[in-house]
Parts: C-alpha cells; sequence; structure tokens
C-alpha cells in the first residue's frame, strides 16, 4: 500500500460505478455483487443506503490487510467526512449501525484496549457450562410452545428469540425489558425507523444501567460495572448496545443459517436419521458461505492510499465483506470442516472477543432442536426461503418447518431473568394449530412477531 498519486482508471465496462447493497435484489443473490466487484479488483465502490457511498473489500488477502493494518486505517467514525458535512444524513437507515459510539467496536489504541479488556474479563467470568443450561433451558420453553402444533417458523418463534432469552439471562436483565430491547435491536438492524429504534436501545439499557448500579449481580451488567477499566453510564450504555448487537441479531442469523443448512442440504441431512448430528460441520459451512454478518468491519483510511490500483479516500468508509472474503477463488479452501481460517468473527485487534460462546449458543441451540423434534423438514423447499434486505447481515425472512406434532411435560425450567436460576413454572399455553404461521413466506415484520411473543400473543 502506498500514498495516492493519480487517481486509478475508472472500472470497466459492465461493473456499475457503485453496487447497491440493499434492497431485495441483494439480498436475494448477494454473491453475483461480490463477483462483479471482484472482476475489477480487491475493493470496489459501493452504496448502503440511498445516497451514503462507501467502499467494500471483496478479496480474502486484502480484508486481512485492511483488519490488520491498525497504522493505516481506523475504526473512528468520528473520521467519516460525509456524515460530519450533512452529505449523509442523521436519520439515514445505516447511521445506527455505522455512528461512533464509545464503546470498544469503534475505538482504536489505547481506549480500545481499555474498553475490549473489559469485555474480555467479564465474559471470561461466564461459565460454559451455566452458559449451556441457560440455552438448553430456554431452546426447551421454546421448543415446548411449538412442539404441539407440528409446524412453525423457526427463526420468528425459535432463533430470534432464544439469544434475548439468554441476553436476559446472562446480563441480569429483567424480562419486562425485553419488548423496548427487541423493538430497538431490530429496528436498527432492518433500518426501519432506525433513529428512532436506536433512541429507545439507549433509554432502555440506560435504564438496566441504572438498576444494576443500585442492585449488581452475578451478571455480566455488573461484572462490567466493577472493572477496573472504570466504565462510566456513557460507555456503559454503548458496551451494552454492542455485546446485544453481537449476541443477538448475529447470533439468530447463525442458528437459522445452520438450521436451514441441515434440513436442506444432502451432506448434512442425509446423516440425520442415522443419529449422527454434524452440528458442528454445518456451523462451519455457515461461517465459510453464509456468515451472519455478511459486511461490517467499518474502516476509515487515515490518510488517502492506494491498494492494487483502488484509490482509497482518507474519510471514507471502507466495510470488509467477510462473506466475499471467504469465498474468494483464490483462496481455494474446499475443506471447510474444522478449518476456522475464515472471517466470519473479523480479524485482528478488533476480533470478536465471544467466539467460543457465541459457537455454544448456537451449537446448543440446533442440537437441541434437532433432538426434540428429529422429523423436522422445512415446509418449502430452500430455493423458496426469501432473505432479508440490508447491507451488513445475511439472515432468512422465515424458516417455515413441519414435523410430527410432539407431546410436551406440564412444566419447563423458565427461561424468564427473575435471578432465581431453579425457577419452574407451568408451560406456556401452546397456540391451536391454526393459530400458528403458514407454512411459507412470513408476512408479518420479525420484530412484531417477536414482540407478540413477549406479550404472550
Amino acid at each position: 500500500m502506498t500514498s495516492a498519486s493519480p487517481v486509478p482508471p475508472s472500472p470497466p465496462p459492465g461493473c456499475p460505478a457503485h453496487e447497491s447493497l440493499y434492497g431485495p435484489e441483494f439480498a436475494a443473490d448477494p454473491a453475483a455483487v461480490y463477483r462483479r466487484l471482484r472482476e475489477a479488483g480487491p475493493i470496489g465502490p459501493v452504496e448502503l443506503a440511498p445516497g451514503v457511498r462507501a467502499s467494500l473489500v471483496v478479496g480474502y488477502d486484502a480484508a486481512l490487510h485492511v483488519l490488520r493494518s491498525t497504522e493505516t486505517f481506523s475504526k473512528d467514525p468520528r473520521r467519516w467526512k460525509d456524515l460530519a458535512d450533512g452529505t449523509v444524513p442523521l436519520d439515514s437507515p445505516v447511521v445506527p449501525m455505522m455512528m461512533y459510539r464509545p464503546n470498544a467496536l469503534w475505538t482504536d489504541g489505547a481506549e480500545h484496549r481499555r474498553l475490549r479488556g473489559a469485555i474480555t474479563d467479564s465474559l471470561a467470568r461466564v461459565d460454559p457450562a451455566t452458559l449451556r443450561g441457560h440455552v438448553e433451558a430456554s431452546a426447551d420453553t421454546l421448543i415446548d410452545r411449538i412442539a404441539p402444533a407440528g409446524r412453525a417458523d423457526l427463526l420468528a418463534e425459535y432463533a430470534q428469540v432464544l439469544p434475548l432469552l439468554v441476553f436476559n439471562r446472562l446480563f441480569g436483565c429483567p424480562a419486562d425489558y425485553g419488548e423496548r430491547l427487541v423493538r430497538g435491536m431490530s429496528g436498527i438492524f432492518d433500518g426501519v425507523d432506525a433513529e428512532k429504534a436506536n433512541e429507545l436501545l439507549a433509554t432502555t439499557l440506560l435504564d438496566l444501567v441504572t438498576l444494576k448500579r443500585r442492585r449488581p449481580g452475578p451478571d455480566v451488567t455488573s461484572w462490567l460495572m466493577d472493572h477496573p477499566a472504570g466504565l462510566t453510564d456513557e460507555e456503559m450504555v454503548h458496551t451494552l448496545v454492542l455485546l446485544m448487537g453481537a449476541g443477538t441479531e448475529p447470533q439468530q442469523n447463525l442458528i437459522a443459517n445452520s438450521l436451514r443448512l441441515l434440513l436442506s442440504d444432502d451432506r448434512f441431512a442425509g446423516t440425520l436419521s442415522g443419529g449422527s448430528l454434524p452440528v458442528e460441520d454445518a456451523l462451519d459451512e455457515v461461517l465459510w458461505t453464509d456468515p451472519p454478518m455478511a459486511n461490517y468491519a467499518v474502516h476509515y483510511p487515515i490518510h488517502d492510499v492506494v491498494y492494487e490500483g483502488v484509490l482509497l479516500r482518507a474519510r471514507h468508509p471502507l466495510l470488509v465483506s467477510l462473506a466475499a472474503a471467504n469465498t474468494d477463488p483464490a483462496l481455494m479452501a474446499d475443506q471447510r470442516a474444522g478449518n476456522r481460517a475464515h472471517l466470519a468473527w473479523s480479524a485482528g485487534p478488533h476480533n470478536c472477543p465471544a467466539q467460543s460462546p457465541a459457537r455454544l449458543i448456537a451449537a446448543v441451540a440446533v442440537e437441541k432442536l434437532l433432538d426434540r423434534l428429529p422429523d423436522v423438514e422445512l415446509a418449502v423447499a430452500a430455493e423458496e426461503l426469501t432473505w432479508r434486505p440490508g447491507p451488513f447481515h445475511r439472515a432468512l425472512a422465515a424458516l417455515p418447518v413441519t414435523f410430527p406434532p410432539a407431546t410436551v411435560t406440564p412444566a419447563t425450567v423458565s427461561a424468564s431473568t427473575d435471578g432465581d436460576e431453579s425457577a419452574v413454572q407451568p408451560a406456556a399455553p401452546t397456540p391451536r394449530p391454526s393459530a400458528m404461521p403458514e407454512a411459507g413466506p412470513v408476512r408479518r415484520g420479525w420484530g412484531a412477531r417477536l414482540r407478540a411473543w413477549w406479550r404472550g400473543e
């Protein structure tokens, strides 16, 4: 990488000036966009939302270079020129996912190390056996709800709800905060009234911080507060935004995308009847080919640079396509099972600090579902499944399945966060089959469905 001189030539014919990363066409076939960009070089011009331009890294080697070159690329969004001068309005749907927050994701150097240290030390206090118990209890509660019906949307009724239940337990979040957190986080990721959703999320988490200042407990929120890093209330709120964002949306996508693969790909589905569930192999495959966060790891060149003939302007957002880098033909990586060289968790100093717990949650969630409902099948052909639009994630819109109705036991372990680990409550009444979601594309937004679940509707 060298200092910039002449502007490189325009992209070759057939490659649009800026590829769109939003809308249903991109969601339906992002690989086609990555291929077109890759034909012109390892980094290409994209539009994240109307009027929001950026560069996207689609080459594996280029991705590693950007992720590791802290002396050239900054994570601090306060460098973002188009946002600072008003070219990108504050109410743009992508701003809440890219704006500066005082947390480990958007800081550099010593400040990043201080904030990240609080996260890694607090997460290290989570006992894997306890975490597994939380996931199993939450999974059983949700499966009990759907088992008698014989059909379900595993996205809305399982993969999307389970991470939030686990999050509530780990972070000591009262159950009555759940609806606000769901509404706020779903709005940010889907870009639906994102500015209002961001405000709701912040106020809800501030309420949690205030509560934990008064009544600390054996939970990650309290451990963060007590860490020698001395996080302020503002830093606490935005650290929780980071952890919740990483622990809900990407987690649900990893669970749902893995279930989709296991139920649709003969390499995996063909072994289910034999009792050998290749869940770990499926997770590896998804992390390589359909990582839950497809395009993110936003950086800002500190000065104009040229990389392999591509001009990268200072203060212009540079995103890494984790999905495109993982599928770079130059890798020639046919063997994915057990291969952890993928970039689904990013790389460099900002790589995901919660890889082990995230993988454990997904593996247990998938194993539990297939153990409880061993004859589950997709209700539609795999190619009929649709994906939610958005530049950042790789997220199904629905995962409709059918299975033989199963009888459930009269009581389950509560998945609420009431501080009583042994609490047992009657299983919630399961909706009649006629009230269950119809197989096929679900028209209702996932946030609305999840809020309805929280309200018991």
